[in-house]
């Protein structure tokens, strides 16, 4: 019986592929009809893209993250609004929601409604961050203040990795989204959070003997791709925001040193991951562990000072990069699980991820604009079919550790509860809308294409 149920899936697989194969074959022939003209059956929609959809893509994704994330503490043991802090105890927890306020995905989250509100000119989103960075930066006080004093539960508290970090994950991309609100003009009191983070960064976080940011697990002395966004933009955005130098020259001392152990030129992909003592590395470039790779670029070379000596060697590498995922990308615009295995599943945070760093790229002239437009508007377009009308992210896999076997990464589950696929989402979705106020597209020949200046 099980292997008649084998023999089933494999030719429901067989039928599907060869279905696919064979969608959009057309029984015209060319002495009647221009094949050329024949409208293809795209799997996501094709073409251009306006401002006005993507502005009400990310209207109904606010709408919903605004509707599951409620900011106020309650006794986890009665149920009780606590309404104050200064009367806080062990039972003090934040009424759950959806996802989690202080989450490394609710910084890049609240980083992207900052940038929403930039390119749209609607202030509900930028409204979004800074009354939730405002409710984390009046409590965080007192927070701070008991864990000061009852050791035994203190760590215990719900904002324990902003006011005591024990990973990068804790502090790296909350730090950044505190900075950029700052320099956005939050009135919250951000700084004392902002100073632990990059206190955490710059001299606790374990390294290699020559440096390098890394991790004990899940070997001893493990280089994790993700850990370049979870400290470089945080780290940057602390050089421009104080103007010291040395900011700088460590996240691009770190940026460096990861691509020297970790981007396989010949691809132009990163590995995931990469142990100290490993006589081989076997090399899964897992799609979101990239996405925060490139993302860490851009978001470095967007405050990075012009005449640094290592600007030129991050943006080669950004090139190269952006070159190397735009091989992978699918023809349903969307990227693979893992990029170079085609069988493992199409990822949307991974997608909305290489979205906004190509848009933020072309925005910049750091790319050709003409050679990776319309895959960035293809990409989008790929992304935008995961907003469902609640709002919510669809086909995003969930947290995800490091792997040295296939089937790791190739059955990770998906979830439109996996808060990765918010923050990147709205970020693509407003670096688009940046891209299509100073571009203009047309279909030529049946494909799209960027229009120049005649």
């Amino acid at each position: 019986m099980k292997n008649r149920s084998i023999l089933f899936v494999v030719l429901i697989i067989s039928m599907t592929q060869w279905l696919n194969a064979q969608r959009n074959e057309t029984k015209a022939n060319d002495s009647n009809t221009p094949l050329h003209l024949l409208q293809p059956d795209y799997p996501v929609p094709y073409g251009k893209v306006e401002i006005e959809d993507v502005k009400k893509a990310l209207s109904r994704i606010h709408t919903y993250l605004d509707g599951v994330t409620p900011t106020y503490f309650v006794n986890s043991k009665t149920g009780e609004k606590v309404s104050d802090l200064a009367n806080l105890d062990s039972n003090t927890v934040l009424q759950k929601g959806d996802f989690r306020l202080v989450s490394y995905e609710w910084g890049v989250t609240y980083a992207a409604m900052l940038l929403a509100t930039e390119a749209t000119g609607d202030e509900k989103f930028k409204k979004y961050a800074d009354q939730r960075l405002q409710f984390l930066a009046d409590a965080a006080p007192y927070f701070k203040k008991s864990a000061a004093e009852h050791e035994d539960w203190g760590t215990k508290t719900p904002l324990r990795n902003l006011i005591l970090p024990r990973a990068l994950d804790d502090c790296g991309a909350m730090c950044a989204a505190m900075i950029k609100a700052l320099r956005a003009g939050s009135k919250a009191d951000l700084r004392p959070m902002i100073d632990i983070h990059i206190n955490y960064i710059m001299t606790k976080e374990h390294r290699l003997k020559d440096g390098t940011l890394a991790r004990m697990r899940p070997q001893p002395n493990t280089i994790w791709l993700d850990d370049l966004f979870m400290a470089i933009p945080a780290l940057a955005q602390m050089g421009k925001l104080t103007g010291d130098v040395r900011y700088y020259d460590e996240a691009t001392k770190q940026l460096l040193a990861y691509a020297k152990r970790m981007f396989n030129k010949e691809k132009g992909v990163f590995m995931h991951g990469w142990v100290e003592g490993m006589s081989e590395h076997p090399q899964f470039h897992w799609a979101r562990a990239n996405g925060w790779g490139v993302m860490t670029m851009v978001e470095l070379l967007e405050v990075l000072p012009q005449n640094h000596p290592n600007r030129a060697a991050v943006l080669d590498l950004l090139r190269s990069h952006i070159k190397g995922l735009t091989a992978y990308q699918s023809g349903s615009g969307f990227w693979h699980q893992l990029l170079d295995r085609s069988d493992s599943y199409l990822e949307t945070s991974a997608t909305a991820i290489y979205t906004y760093a190509f848009a933020r790229a072309i925005n910049r002239g750091w790319i050709d604009a003409l050679a990776y437009a319309p895959a960035t508007l293809l990409a989008w377009n790929a992304v935008s079919t995961k907003i469902n009308a609640q709002g919510q992210v669809e086909g995003t896999c969930v947290g995800t550790g490091m792997g040295f076997d296939p089937a790791f990464y190739y059955h990770r589950p998906i979830s439109p509860y996996a808060a990765h696929g918010y923050g990147p989402t709205i970020l693509a979705g407003a670096e688009v809308i940046q891209m299509l106020k100073n571009k203009k597209f047309e279909i030529n020949d049946s494909s799209l294409q960027l229009l120049q200046k005649k």
